[in-house]
């Protein structure tokens, strides 16, 4: 029986080759933006590879200071001052890392100026970040203490600024300084990781960065375990209360927070004073725009499949009048919609992977590594499992309850 209402379905299919096309056409692309966005959201909040200790650490790179007195706050990234004084200590980290915005930077050698992104971090940022090492070492405590002109470039900017040449002891100079490569790692694209050049914080020509309460900085504070994560943010919130300016009469009060990627982003992003930094606002918000994204393709098929059913009228009553029940009639027409919906996600999920093969291979953003997400795919397919399901339900059960005679008529 299940064999005749697969072969029954193929039909179906062939014979309304147009209406089938439009089926799928939908389902496929609706799977495929699905899958693509949240497997670009799962590399950017939920990181494997370099970032995979995410799960015991911490970010922070806004603060706000305010006058208990005065009306106004200011609401600005860190300064070295504040990570030094306030963030290493915590008794809660095991590693506290003071990490430099990307800065785009000039290049210069003999033959050709490269425009490149660099970062200026300390020792401590390569026990958090899982780098690949592929050759030479990365810098250490000794090299940040001594302010050693060295420096860790990815794999990438090597093949870059040194075609055909070895990698390591070459020279380059940037910002007006001139520095060694002593070790390359492999190309990563995460917030924490991204850049094209590594030097120690301490290589700056000046040290004023020392002083400076609001800067150009991050913090990535990383705790033992994951289950010590809760104890490591309330150790964070209650540091801001020991914050001191040195103009108390302009602030006097200050508040931090320890964010996961996600806090983070949502907080920068929609400027939130929220312990959780407004993560929870930007998964709705996410969720709304991803349903409502389906709702169109959606109602589409709805309203095809019911077309489709009625226009059958004829041949259902025809199968009624040789002894074909209801229940039966409504399993076919809804095995139809279900077929469909398999092979929109099979093609779905060839698409997809190719798709996001394409976006690394072609460099739209450099550096990009990022896996399909199979659980994803399957919400999705289920999804459109359920609209297929429900779209075919009520106008097959209507059409399957009416008279052999008037379904022979076609009058729906």
């Amino acid at each position: 029986m299940f064999r005749n209402y697969l072969l029954t379905a193929w039909k179906v299919f062939m014979r309304r080759k147009l209406f089938t096309a439009i089926n799928l056409l939908c389902i496929v692309l609706t799977l495929v933006v699905l899958v693509v966005v949240a497997a670009l959201l799962e590399n950017t909040f939920y990181p494997t590879g370099v970032e995979g200790r995410s799960d015991r650490y911490v970010q922070m790179l806004l603060y706000r200071s305010s006058h208990t007195d005065k009306p106004g706050w200011r609401s600005g990234t860190l300064g070295y001052k504040v990570i030094d004084k306030y963030l290493k200590p915590l008794k809660h980290a095991e590693v506290v890392s003071a990490a430099g915005l990307p800065l785009t930077i000039s290049v210069y050698q003999p033959d050709r100026v490269s425009s490149l992104q660099m970062r200026q971090t300390d020792a401590e940022y390569w026990q958090i970040l899982d780098f690949r090492l592929l050759q030479g070492r990365l810098y250490n405590q000794d090299d940040v203490a001594q302010g050693r002109m060295v420096a860790v470039i990815n794999e990438a900017t090597a093949r870059k600024l040194f075609p055909g040449q070895p990698w390591l002891g070459q020279k380059f100079n940037a910002m007006g300084q001139d520095f060694t490569v002593i070790g390359v790692v492999r190309d990563e694209l995460h917030v924490n990781a991204v850049s094209d050049i590594w030097v120690p914080l301490t290589s700056q020509p000046s040290s004023d960065y020392k002083d400076q309460m609001f800067g150009a900085f991050s913090a990535i504070m990383m705790a033992r375990s994951p289950a010590e994560l809760p104890a490591l943010q309330r150790e964070i919130i209650e540091a801001a209360k020991h914050v001191q300016y040195d103009d108390p009469n302009r602030f006097n009060t200050t508040q931090f927070w320890g964010d996961s990627k996600l806090a983070l982003f949502s907080r920068t992003l929609l400027n939130s004073q929220a312990d959780d930094g407004g993560a929870s606002t930007l998964l709705s918000i996410i969720v709304v725009l991803m349903l409502l994204f389906m709702a169109l393709p959606a109602l589409n098929l709805i309203n095809l499949n019911m077309g489709r059913i009625m226009e059958r009228s004829s041949e259902i009553g025809v199968r009624k009048a040789f002894g074909a029940t209801s229940r039966q009639l409504v399993w076919q027409l809804v095995l139809e919609n279900v077929l469909l919906s398999l092979i929109g996600g099979a093609i779905a999920l060839v698409l997809a992977s190719g798709l996001l093969w394409w976006m690394e291979s072609w460099g739209v953003l450099p550096y990009l590594k990022v896996h399909l997400n199979f659980a994803i795919f399957g919400y999705g397919l289920l999804i459109a499992l359920v609209f297929g399901v429900l779209s075919g339900v009520i106008p097959a059960w209507k059409t399957s309850r009416m008279a052999p005679v008037r379904a022979l008529k076609g009058n729906a």
